[in-house]
């Protein structure tokens, strides 16, 4: 297990090394001068020379890459065009609100989509296996974005039971806070709930007829007890794959239901970055979330190696 977590580890690092490099030639690549974007297109052309020099965009790419990979290493990603402030204190206050409505998300979809999903392969082709399939396919087939705004329309603008957008911070307190969360993490769940319920439904259902399901049966069990002590626990690993990715998705996916929500966090950011050619906030913003969907894979790797033995001598 040591030697697994340190190889982990390596390609992990090496991984990121690689997405830095991408991340930052595809933005280099963008068309447009950030320096003409900051002072406009009346700037005299030595002032704009003066600022490129100032912000390092008149050295080779790689040069620039290797200053910024060693700063974004000591959590340096230099200073924001646009708010004039550290992009690592700009990042931190935008991830106090995206971090929190991505575990909010998460919890929603696991709580929705695998009791569904668990319930439908308790009896198949019953009541609640066909609600199930209805309600993946649904799911998976509606946006977001226009979930969040139907959940607008209804219990804020119709019912008038939650606030339709904004952030009142944490200051205000944590309920409030959280409520102003609710309607956005539902709108994220839902979706990544339809998928969950698919994949523990058929996962569930391809152990139904295995034979340590049968012999638990035959010793008296329930086919809830038989399912919930031997068929979870077999499900567990194809379950635990689709969960890494959602978080993942959760996190970078929220930039169109922060928007729609009025929410300050990282993917507001990311989309008022792009709209005003923020170079420096973006390159940081697009690591982040590279360096989390790549870390949250490896946590999982390492968790489905522990909780399957059989994948412990395949690696």
């Amino acid at each position: 297990m040591p030697s697994l977590l340190l190889r982990r580890l390596a390609s992990f690092v090496a991984l990121l090394v690689v997405v830095s490099l991408v991340v930052f030639v595809v933005f280099d690549l963008l068309p447009g001068d950030p320096a003409a974007v900051m002072l406009g297109t009346s700037a005299r052309p030595d002032t704009l020379a003066a600022l490129r020099a100032e912000l390092g965009l008149d050295r080779p790419v790689l040069v620039r890459w290797l200053s910024w990979l060693g700063g974004a290493a000591t959590g340096d990603f230099g200073r924001s065009l646009t708010y004039g402030m550290p992009v690592s204190g700009l990042i931190a206050q935008r991830m106090a609100i995206t971090l929190p409505l991505a575990f909010l998300s998460l919890a929603l979809a696991l709580a929705l989509g695998l009791s569904t999903g668990f319930f439908a392969a308790r009896r198949p082709g019953g009541r609640a296996d066909r609600f199930a399939v209805v309600f993946a396919q649904g799911g998976m087939a509606v946006p977001n974005f226009w979930i969040g705004l139907l959940l607008i329309l209804v219990f804020s603008a119709t019912l008038g039971w939650m606030p339709g957008g904004g952030f009142p911070g944490w200051d205000a307190g944590a309920g409030p806070a959280l409520r102003s969360l609710v309607m956005p993490a539902a709108a994220l769940a839902i979706p990544q709930a339809a998928v969950l319920c698919r994949v523990a439904r058929g996962a569930l259902m391809d152990t139904a007829n295995e034979d340590f399901l049968r012999t638990a049966r035959a010793k008296g069990l329930s086919e809830t007890q038989a399912l919930l002590r031997h068929g979870v626990p077999n499900a567990l690993p194809a379950i635990l794959t689709i969960v890494g990715f959602q978080f993942a998705y959760l996190v970078a996916g929220a930039v169109l239901v922060e928007n729609v929500f009025a929410l300050p966090g990282l993917g507001q950011l990311a989309y008022q970055a792009l709209a005003q050619r923020d170079l420096v906030t973006m390159q940081a913003v697009a690591l982040l979330l590279a360096g989390m969907v790549v870390a949250v894979n490896a946590v999982v790797d390492l968790v489905q190696v522990w909780v399957d033995p059989r994948t412990r001598s395949a690696t």
